[in-house]
C-alpha cells in the first residue's frame, strides 16, 4: 500500500521544522529549518561529521527528532503509525551510505527488491528493468552475484540501482558517487537529472562532488556542526560571503 498525498497546492514536498537531535546530551543537529518544493532537487553539502547524513535519516522517518517536526508529501512523519510509515516509504528511494545490500540476495535480487516489495510487477518485466539499471551504471551481466563479491565501487551501484528502480516520486541520495571514476560518476549525475527532469522526482543529494551537484540541484544547503549555515539558489550559493561556504563551493582551503 502506497499512502496517498495531502500534499495542498503550493506547499514543500519535504518541510523540516526545528529539527533537533541529542546524542548523549550534546546537540548533533540543531533547529534545522528547510523546505525542499517538489520536483527539485536540494544538494546537501557540508563538512564531513556536520549532520548531513542523520538529518536524511530523519527526513526518511529511520531516526526520530528529539525536537521539531518533518513533513513529507504533507504528512508530519512523526505522528504516521508504524503502518502509514511504511506505506510512505514505498514512495521513497534511498541510497544509503553503507550500501545496505542483502548478502543473502544475489545483485538482481537486491535491485530487483524494491519491486516484488510494492507488488504488481510481472517477473519478465521486474528482470527487464534490473538488467536495464546494470547495464547504465556499467555492470552488465553481474547480476548473479553476491554482495561479498564486488568491490566498494560496485556495491555503490548496485545499491544507487535498487534506489531508483521502481522511479519513486522521492529521493535520498547519501553520497551517490562516492569511490566511483569520474566517467561513471559522471553517468550517475546525468541519470539523477534525467529521472527528475522525465518524472518530476524531489530528491536530496549529499555529495562531496561539488562539479557534479551543480549541474543536478536547483538549490543548495550547507551544514556545519549540526547547524543549516546557507540554503538559496545557485547564484546565492555563489554570491554567498559566508566564508566555509565559499570554501566548499569553489574547492579552496584556507591558505
Amino acid at each position: 500500500m502506497v499512502l496517498e498525498s495531502k500534499l495542498r497546492p503550493g506547499e514543500a514536498m519535504i518541510r523540516v521544522e526545528g529539527v533537533t537531535k541529542f546524542y548523549f546530551g550534546e546537540p548533533v543537529l540543531r533547529d534545522i529549518n528547510l523546505e525542499v518544493p517538489a520536483g527539485s532537487n536540494l544538494g546537501l553539502i557540508g563538512p564531513g561529521g556536520s549532520g548531513k547524513s542523520l538529518l536524511l535519516k530523519i527526513v526518511a522517518g529511520l531516526v526520530e527528532p528529539d525536537r521539531g517536526r518533518v513533513f513529507v508529501d504533507g504528512h508530519d512523519i512523526q505522528a504516521l503509525s508504524i503502518t502509514d510509515l511504511a506505506a510512505l516509504r514505498f514512495k521513497i528511494g534511498m541510497l544509503f551510505q553503507n550500501y545496505a545490500l542483502f548478502d543473502f540476495m544475489n545483485v538482481s535480487e537486491n535491485i530487483a527488491f524494491p519491486l516484488r516489495q510494492a507488488g504488481g510487477f510481472e517477473e519478465d518485466a521486474i528482470q527487464k528493468r534490473v538488467k536495464e539499471q546494470l547495464e547504465l551504471v556499467g555492470l552488465p551481466g553481474i547480476g548473479h552475484q553476491y554482495a561479498n563479491e564486488l568491490s566498494g565501487g560496485m556495491k555503490k551501484r548496485v545499491s544507487f540501482c535498487r534506489a531508483v528502480i521502481t522511479e519513486p516520486p522521492i529521493l535520498f541520495y547519501d553520497d551517490p558517487t562516492a569511490g566511483l571514476d569520474p566517467v561513471t560518476s559522471s553517468k550517475i549525475f546525468i541519470h539523477l537529472r534525467r529521472m527528475q527532469q522525465r518524472g518530476g522526482t524531489t530528491a536530496i543529494t549529499i555529495t562531496h562532488d561539488i562539479e557534479g551537484l551543480k549541474d543536478i540541484c536547483d538549490a543548495f544547503a550547507m551544514m556545519e556542526r549540526g547547524r543549516l549555515i546557507f540554503h538559496g539558489s545557485r547564484d546565492a550559493i555563489e554570491d554567498c560571503e559566508i566564508k566555509l561556504v565559499r570554501q566548499f563551493w569553489e574547492g579552496v582551503s584556507d591558505d
